[in-house]
């Protein structure tokens, strides 16, 4: 699963231009014993425009990893995404000094 987590790593959100892992837009990463990767995922907002083309890029991403032979790619909702679900480094540097994606301490 690291391997699928490393291959996503190069997924960027092109609307804040940092990676799906950084910002926790992937919920869940799963390889079953017949080689179907099961990802869950979600995107910022429900209905947000850049939804496919982020799905595809999922897909090619994961698609070269070796030994897997199916990707079963599920988009949800729940629970909300909310900019608490980033890494600590991406809330830093989308805040700004502060603002939406600062971390609740405000650190």
């Amino acid at each position: 699963m690291t391997e699928i987590r490393n291959a996503l790593s190069i997924v960027i959100d092109p609307e804040l231009g940092e990676s799906l892992i950084e910002l926790g837009l992937i919920y869940e990463v799963a390889v079953s014993d017949d080689g179907t990767a099961q990802i869950v995922m979600t995107t910022t907002t429900p209905g947000c425009p850049a939804t496919a083309f982020l799905m595809d890029a999922v897909r090619a991403a994961v698609s070269e990893v070796d030994g897997l032979h199916h990707i079963d790619l599920r988009l949800s909702y729940e629970p909300p995404w909310t900019p608490q679900m980033a890494s600590e480094a991406v809330r830093q540097r989308l805040s700004g000094g502060g603002g939406l994606y600062a971390s609740p301490t405000g650190q």
